[in-house]
């Protein structure tokens, strides 16, 4: 058998149509307001958090990119990006993901824009791994992220993980196997970029080997290296 190479294809650019919203359907709202109409939300600034591989990031950039697409400015940074000062772009939505990385200089810039935010029509999105008050921040920034709107990142159940497998074999022409799916489910990485790009490498195995999507198919890929 001819070496197999798994060749994850990239994923398609993040956008809020395209995160998988299970129990989050009120927060992606939210984030759809706070990037196209700030003023209908009860707070110019919103703070989510979640373990990670539940779309943290993902939301972030998509909100980012839905405030571009409808004419707002807006800035997608790192925490660890951020040096002393950010950006002070009149009514742009700065959105800083892992927020629990801000160092002591990046802290303070952070607090200066939430300061000035109500003068140049700034809204701020940020995203950690805890709630607030489990933030290792200065107090007086964590002060003001608990001020922000704020909403945990609910990850997906079972039922809904096995929709989206079912869903995107259908969309390629695939059949996959039941035992496929729930041996997935059961025994590999459960957040959805680890499930699907499992799913991505049997589509290519499959393809390369002319193949079913099967559980035997799937155990010689996990011998030859494929984690799941």
């Amino acid at each position: 058998m001819k070496q197999l190479t798994l060749d994850i294809r990239a994923d398609a650019p993040p956008t809020l149509d395209n995160f998988v919203a299970g129990g989050n359907a009120e927060l992606v709202a939210s984030l759809s307001l706070l990037a196209t109409d700030r003023r209908a939300l009860p707070a110019p600034h919103l703070y989510l958090w979640g373990e990670s591989g539940n779309g943290r990031s993902h939301l972030l950039q998509a909100t980012t990119a839905q405030a571009e697409a409808g004419g707002r400015p807006a800035h997608y940074l790192n925490a660890a990006s951020i040096q002393d000062t950010l950006p002070e772009t009149e009514a742009a939505l700065l959105a800083i993901d892992d927020a629990d990385q801000l160092s002591p200089a990046a802290q303070i810039a952070v607090f200066n824009a939430f300061n000035r935010a109500r003068l140049n029509g700034q809204s701020l999105l940020l995203a950690g791994p805890v709630a607030p008050l489990g933030l290792s921040l200065r107090e007086d920034l964590r002060t003001r992220i608990g001020q922000c709107l704020i909403y945990e990142v609910q990850a997906l159940d079972d039922d809904s993980r096995a929709a989206i497998l079912a869903t995107l074999a259908e969309r390629r022409g695939l059949r996959l196997a039941d035992e496929v799916r729930d041996f997935l489910l059961r025994h590999g990485r459960r957040d959805l970029p680890s499930l699907l790009a499992a799913f991505d490498a049997l589509d290519a195995a499959s393809l390369e080997q002319k193949r079913p999507i099967t559980l035997p198919l799937l155990r010689e890929m996990m011998q030859r290296g494929l984690a799941i």
